[in-house]
């Protein structure tokens, strides 16, 4: 496998318009078309971030979202609660640990 993140980008970009294009041919509420894209999507995106990070010690600002129906970590999710700016954690540049461990 190719560390070309230009590559990986690509592959990325290809997964999100098959999902749009899986989303707008939906064939009913349980489409296993959308399902498959959902997952190459994450599986590129994961290919894109190794490569990047390999390439050039660097990541995105995004992760992945893995639905656990045994996580309760979201069920104590307040929406209706104010967007704070302060809650916001941010990697700093000069810490040399790696964000994703």
């Amino acid at each position: 496998m190719s560390n070309d993140p230009r590559a990986a980008l690509s592959v990325l970009t290809s997964a999100l318009e098959e999902h749009l294009t899986a989303i707008a041919n939906r064939r009913g509420e349980h489409d296993t078309a959308i399902d498959n894209a959902y997952v190459a999507i994450a599986n590129a995106f994961e290919r894109y971030e190794d490569s990047l990070f390999e390439s050039y010690e660097e990541v995105t600002p995004l992760e992945v979202f893995i639905e656990d129906d045994n996580d309760e970590d979201y069920d104590d999710f307040d929406d209706s609660e104010e967007y704070d700016e302060d809650d916001i954690e941010f990697f700093d540049e000069d810490d040399d640990e790696d964000p994703r461990a």
